[in-house]
């Protein structure tokens, strides 16, 4: 009889940056190689605060939005970003937004964008058998924990602090990633791109279930700002994504696939 295939060896690792903490977990590949691209993810993660924090005044999209800088001057991540950002701002027709209050501030897309790339540096590992990186509650999915085991997302429950409103599972699929926009932990901070001010919807949260945790992010935070109404219509119509939104009446709606990715 054969024996039953062993769990991969795990590491894992936290990371303070980007003002949230970055939660690693690597299963499989050899220890050492694992480190090593986990010092290199964690590296990306850093470059990444260093390009693109708006608090700091010496960062390239500070100086870029001071008109003290172009693009084609800027680090190679920086035109990567905005292209990204300029495909999330077509897709939802302008509710998601490279511009806050005014100003370039593309802080919307980075975190999601940095944690999928940091996943993928690590799942490309010899022997890496499946990826989590964590990033502030949103997180990308890559491979899986164990044999014959999916990797399983918590998603909190807005008005019950403590709770879970959903158990998202990845069974089914290589890459996963889950993303929340919300007015629990950072209260009204998401802006409608129409009038320049905080989006007063109907929404207390918008957990958004795709394949890149880069658009999936956006994703949850333009649907945010459209309402229950016209953000789940949106959301139904985009490909490979599925959603759960929640009300301030604790109405729950979610899009016709969702309960396939609940488990």
């Amino acid at each position: 009889m054969a024996e039953p295939a062993k769990a991969p060896a795990a590491v894992r690792h936290a990371e303070e940056v980007m003002g949230t903490v970055f939660s690693f977990d690597v299963r499989g590949g050899e220890p050492d190689a694992v480190r090593a691209a986990l010092a290199e993810a964690v590296a990306g993660l850093h470059r990444a605060d260093a390009l693109f924090s708006t608090y700091r005044e010496d960062s390239e999209v500070s100086r870029l939005a001071r008109g003290e800088l172009d693009v084609s001057r800027c680090a190679p991540e920086v035109a990567e970003v905005l292209d990204l950002a300029a495909e999330a701002e077509r897709v939802s027709e302008g509710w998601f937004s490279t511009r806050y209050r005014g100003s370039l501030d593309p802080t919307g897309i980075v975190k999601g964008w940095a944690a999928e790339r940091a996943a993928r540096v690590l799942a490309a590992v010899a022997g890496v058998r499946g990826v989590s990186v964590n990033g502030g509650g949103d997180v990308q999915l890559l491979g899986a924990p164990e044999p014959r085991r999916a990797w399983r997302v918590g998603v909190s429950d807005p008005l019950r602090p403590g709770g879970l409103a959903a158990v998202v599972s990845a069974a089914g699929t290589d890459e996963l990633a889950v993303a929340t926009s919300g007015t629990a932990e950072r209260g009204a901070h998401i802006v409608d791109p129409r009038t320049g001010r905080s989006a007063v919807t109907d929404l207390v949260a918008v957990t958004v279930v795709g394949p890149r945790l880069t658009f999936v992010d956006c994703w949850a935070t333009a649907a945010f700002a459209m309402g229950s109404r016209a953000g789940l219509a949106w959301l139904e119509s985009l490909p490979d994504v599925e959603a759960l939104l929640i009300t301030a009446g604790d109405e729950v709606r979610c899009t016709a696939g969702l309960a396939a990715r609940l488990g």
